[in-house]
């Protein structure tokens, strides 16, 4: 055999090789892709599934709003212009609020279905305040979320810190406001956002 055939030989054997190893890497590559689209449409619907969960609040204390994907107290809470002092006659509705995110937390971790997947809960407590011309509104709002906390946390009502984290803001006069002109005041009010985070999308 001439030395020119046996090199075409020898070539066409490695290009059948190599097509095999390419088809090999594409059914690898096409199942890896399946996979991760199935694992993504799996994430999708437990963060849609939870999303849900965490909105069981009670309506008696809690109004959720959709469109802004945030729970906001049901009562009217009012300061004295300048004060981030909470009026004793809300403290025990206050005391109410504090209770039922305890209760909803505590729900979910005890939820067979939501354990395996290392859930924890990032808590916001955002003060508001109203245009009234204060000069310091943005301080004054932070510091009403902070004196929610402290009523809670005086109260005994806590949170586990090994799944829960609290953090305490104010949007001062930003942020989304419902109301203006002579509702204006209605802006003070106290803002409760709960979101969860997976620790581990996929089950074992």
């Amino acid at each position: 055999m001439k030395k020119d055939n046996i090199f075409w030989v020898s070539y066409s054997d490695l290009m059948t090789s190599m097509f095999f190893v390419m088809m090999v890497l594409f059914v690898i590559a096409i199942g890896h892709l399946k996979s991760v689209a199935d694992a993504t449409k799996k994430q999708l619907d437990k963060i849609q599934e939870l999303q849900h969960a965490v909105q069981q609040l009670p309506e008696k204390y809690f109004e959720y709003q959709p469109q802004y994907k945030r729970f906001k107290l049901n009562s009217q809470i009012q300061f004295a212009r300048g004060s981030a002092e909470i009026n004793p006659i809300y403290r025990t509705y206050l005391m109410n609020v504090g209770y039922s995110v305890v209760k909803l937390i505590s729900d979910l971790n005890k939820n067979e279905e939501y354990k395996k997947f290392d859930i924890k809960y990032l808590i916001v407590v955002e003060g508001m305040a109203s245009r009234d011309n204060y000069p310091l509104n943005y301080e004054l709002s932070y510091k009403r979320a902070l004196a929610l906390y402290k009523l809670w946390k005086d109260n005994g009502i806590t949170f586990d810190p090994h799944n829960c984290e609290i953090q305490i803001s104010g949007s001062g006069i930003e942020g989304i406001r419902e109301y203006n002109g002579n509702q204006e005041y209605r802006n003070q009010q106290f803002l409760i956002h709960i979101i969860p985070k997976m620790g581990k999308i996929i089950e074992n």
